[in-house]
């Protein structure tokens, strides 16, 4: 949810911001016509009510009785507009930071580095074939039980994920993150204070019967942890690692990796989640990259890190950076770089709605902002690790820094 103050102050701004992000900029000319009439509305609501109260204490009872119409016409009129006003407000995405690139979608988001070494195979498999051939990952057997966009880990498949569960809480607890395993149902309000219905609520499993809503990723679940919570600045920042499953509909994804667990409704991750200062934000964002690219460089998996353009951003995110993993058995064996991880600095887009807040050095009561990146999707770092990792004789290696938690070297047929 944007500042109101910064609305009226600089409508201009915001114009631009929310133009950059493919919303309609109209939205703010929409919002301050009610904004006035709210607060106009408010003023009378208010004057009447006074007026009311001094001709009760006065003991004008005819006078007083007189004004008990006016009083709640204007109140219910006041609860119309205000509605009105809120739902235009909620309709804004968050602005862009200065610092984003502005461009239309995915087409003009920016490389800024490749990192690793992309390995040399003759005829490289898919990871599909490799799991089929192996026995990892049955897609057949999912289908029956749960439809499309599923599939079964067997076997070392299964253990691995659980090693890079185990690898990635490892490293991020030595960092100071707090480990937690998240609820993955919650309800509306929370959903909504993350700012996932508005636009995207077509992505959202929801049960009815209950008013509740499966996670799509840990954070709608791990922020609102927090809502209504007021820190004091030095407890700050507050970070966790969660580990949970995801679910999503992938509405707008149809005809797209329809086989496989590249892109299912149902996956695993480690998420990061991180509570700063406004003012530590920017460095947190760059750290929590940081700390995405320190994992897949110990798995020694080739990558590129992109800067995400405005036209690309979903509504909560002020800025974002995506990893892709290079993948060589994808396109044909010819290879191509997935999106396995990516980081958002949402600011206080989220806070104003969950209403986490922190007291800074001068008593002041300041909104806090809220972070977010990938440290594994399972099931897509699974793919990269078996694609990088395949050998000549149809076996896949284990990465080294995971050897540990598995106690094998190499994968071969189940």
């Amino acid at each position: 949810m944007l500042d109101i103050t910064l609305i009226r102050e600089k409508p201009k701004q915001v114009k631009a911001g929310i133009k950059a992000k493919n919303a309609d900029p109209k939205l703010v000319d929409t919002f301050l016509e009610l904004d006035e009439k709210w607060r106009s509305l408010t003023k009378q609501f208010d004057d009447l009510r006074a007026e009311q109260r001094k001709l009760g204490e006065a003991r004008k009872v005819e006078q007083a009785k007189a004004l008990k119409e006016d009083v709640k016409k204007i109140e219910q009129e006041l609860s119309v507009i205000d509605k009105l006003r809120q739902e235009t407000l909620h309709q804004m995405p968050n602005l862009p930071l200065a610092s984003v690139r502005v461009g239309k979608d995915e087409s003009e988001n920016q490389v800024l580095r490749e990192v690793g070494t992309k390995p040399k195979i003759k005829s490289p498999k898919d990871y599909l074939t490799l799991s089929e051939q192996l026995g990892l990952i049955d897609i057949e057997k999912a289908s029956k039980t749960s439809g499309s966009r599923f599939g079964y880990l067997r076997g070392p498949a299964a253990l691995l994920e659980l090693a890079l569960v185990n690898f990635a809480m490892k490293t991020l607890t030595k960092e100071g993150f707090v480990p937690i395993i998240p609820p993955v149902l919650v309800n509306e309000k929370a959903m909504w204070s993350m700012g996932y219905l508005e636009r995207g609520r077509e992505e959202v499993y929801y049960i009815p019967e209950d008013n509740l809503y499966l996670v799509g990723t840990a954070e709608q679940s791990v922020g609102p942890m927090h809502q209504d919570e007021t820190f004091d600045e030095q407890a700050l920042p507050k970070r966790y690692a969660a580990f949970s499953s995801c679910f999503r509909r992938e509405a707008g994804s149809y005809g797209k990796d329809t086989k496989g667990i590249l892109r299912v409704h149902q996956f695993d991750k480690v998420e990061m989640i991180s509570i700063t200062a406004p003012d530590q934000s920017e460095a947190e964002h760059a750290w929590l990259l940081s700390l995405e690219e320190k994992l897949m460089q110990a798995l020694e998996l080739p990558y590129r890190v992109l800067d995400i353009c405005s036209g690309d951003l979903g509504d909560p995110a002020a800025a974002k950076y995506d990893i892709e993993a290079w993948m060589p058995g994808q396109n044909n064996g010819k290879g191509e770089y997935r999106e396995t991880h990516s980081t958002s600095n949402t600011t206080d887009f989220q806070t104003r709605r969950l209403n986490i807040k922190y007291k800074n050095k001068n008593g002041e009561l300041v909104y806090a902002h809220l972070l977010n990146g990938t440290a594994f999707a399972i099931g897509r770092i699974l793919i990269a690790i078996f694609e990088n990792y395949q050998t000549e004789q149809g076996t896949i290696r284990i990465p080294q820094v995971l050897q540990e938690y598995l106690g094998i070297s190499e994968i071969s047929a189940v």
